[in-house]
């Protein structure tokens, strides 16, 4: 890839009101640079209903992360109705449920007020400095592909993500799996919240 000259879109607020603006950036430069692996967070559904409006699956790898079982506590199952999920991957779209590659045991000793290990302070440090959407994009690239869903991790991938509920931050990635994490590059930011 040459010199690029990106224009960068930066949301007055971070929220679910920028999800349609998002979605419409990252199918504007998965055009332009012919990038087929677009990677989402999607934790109720709303973000891959629309994307699977924008991205066809017949066009993209259209790969949905949301959250793994009994993430928000021990008494729900899943965030992500599984009718809808069902449907959804029917229309073609791939989904991962489990655990995200900053979470899992040490999230659960911060949570339960336990000491904060090196992982989970990574990923705090990346929400607090970039953007909470920032570190979705680059935490969801390594589960993307510790999960197989991407065919080939030499080449660029568009990743979406949020803050809390919706879609306000898109990126343009490298992916890379956990256990070469410092490989994987963020190449460029095309959407955050300021």
């Amino acid at each position: 890839m040459t010199d690029l000259n990106l224009e960068v879109t930066y949301f007055e607020k971070a929220g679910a009101h920028n999800t349609d603006k998002a979605l419409e950036i990252a199918k504007k430069y998965a055009d332009q640079f012919n990038i087929k692996d677009i990677v989402l967070a999607s934790t109720t559904g709303t973000v891959a209903e629309k994307a699977s409006q924008i991205f066809n699956p017949n066009e993209y790898n259209v790969v949905i992360i949301t959250h793994c079982y009994y993430f928000v506590n021990g008494n729900t199952r899943q965030e992500f109705p599984e009718e809808k999920l069902k449907e959804l991957e029917n229309k073609g779209l791939k989904f991962h449920i489990g655990t995200h590659a900053m979470s899992g045991i040490e999230r659960g000793l911060r949570l339960n007020k336990e000491a904060w290990i090196f992982v989970d302070m990574l990923a705090k440090m990346l929400g607090w400095q970039f953007s909470q959407g920032v570190k979705v994009c680059i935490e969801i690239s390594s589960t993307v592909v510790d999960a197989g869903l991407i065919p080939d991790i030499n080449r660029d991938i568009i990743v979406v993500g949020g803050t809390g509920r919706g879609a306000d931050t898109v990126c343009l990635i490298k992916p890379a799996p956990t256990s070469e994490f410092k490989t994987l590059r963020v190449k460029a930011i095309l959407a955050k919240p300021l």
